[in-house]
């Protein structure tokens, strides 16, 4: 049986004056699915995802997530719909006067009304337990690694159970026993919480260790995608340009 659509991208355009960011970028993502996106600093990775949660506004073509076409939400079923869809920021973005604890909190007691303190209780302990770091519920973020502080981002993401999950570069900075640690995150992730996910990033080992497929983004467009080996198999010389800066250079 085929997977169910849930991120639906068609000749989707994105200009800023005379810069064309994005020139007609499709796209399917089914449920349960990893998508790597690939592409040089300023190809409009990151126009994409704030399309795809309604903080920009497309020029032309059509975005549906979830089975809502994201353009027209507005108000609070624009806040209901952001609510299902999680967004780890690539310098995961905690609030350093709060503790470990009160991070978590935050998204739970804003967005979900009429919790008792041994519910949110039992949610921070929960998806700290589902990151391997339990033992930094009273810890300030300026105590803990850069791993650790990109693994709690992704607890705070977690807490509302998303059903899709966006990673902006969430191996960037980090050492290679560090990016492991949190390829494998992603992955565990997917499994536990069946969540859809688009990953963001320059570096092809998280690309290869996370994404069922790769798609990448030349010249305004997804030009490539499939596999990781399918995608790197290819001749284009940008194609293997990128992959040359990763593994050759």
């Amino acid at each position: 049986m085929a997977s169910e659509a849930v991120i639906v991208i068609e000749n989707l355009r994105k200009s800023f004056g005379n810069l064309h960011v994005l020139q007609g970028v499709d796209l399917t993502v089914n449920q349960n699915e990893n998508v790597v996106v690939l592409g040089r600093s300023g190809t409009g990775k990151s126009v994409l995802i704030k399309i795809l949660v309604g903080l920009l506004k497309p020029d032309s073509g059509y975005v549906s997530v979830l089975g809502q076409e994201v353009e027209t939400l507005k108000g609070r079923e624009l806040d209901q719909f952001r609510q299902k869809v999680g967004f780890s920021f690539q310098n995961s973005a905690l609030y350093d006067s709060m503790s470990i604890r009160e991070n978590l909190e935050f998204p739970l007691v804003r967005n979900v009304r009429n919790l008792s303190r041994a519910e949110i209780d039992r949610a921070v302990e929960e998806a700290l337990d589902d990151v391997g770091l339990s033992q930094t519920i009273n810890q300030m973020p300026s105590e803990l690694s850069g791993g650790q502080r990109k693994r709690i981002g992704i607890a705070r993401t977690l807490i509302l159970k998303p059903e899709i999950m966006l990673y902006d570069e969430p191996t960037a900075g980090l050492d290679p026993i560090t990016c492991i640690d949190i390829n494998n995150l992603i992955n565990e992730v997917k499994e536990r919480y069946k969540a859809t996910s688009i990953i963001i990033t320059h570096d092809l080992t998280c690309a290869k260790a996370t994404g069922d497929r790769v798609a990448m983004l030349l010249d305004g467009k997804f030009e490539r995608v499939g596999t990781f080996d399918d995608v790197f198999a290819d001749s284009d010389e940008r194609v293997q340009q990128f992959y040359n800066y990763n593994f050759v250079n």
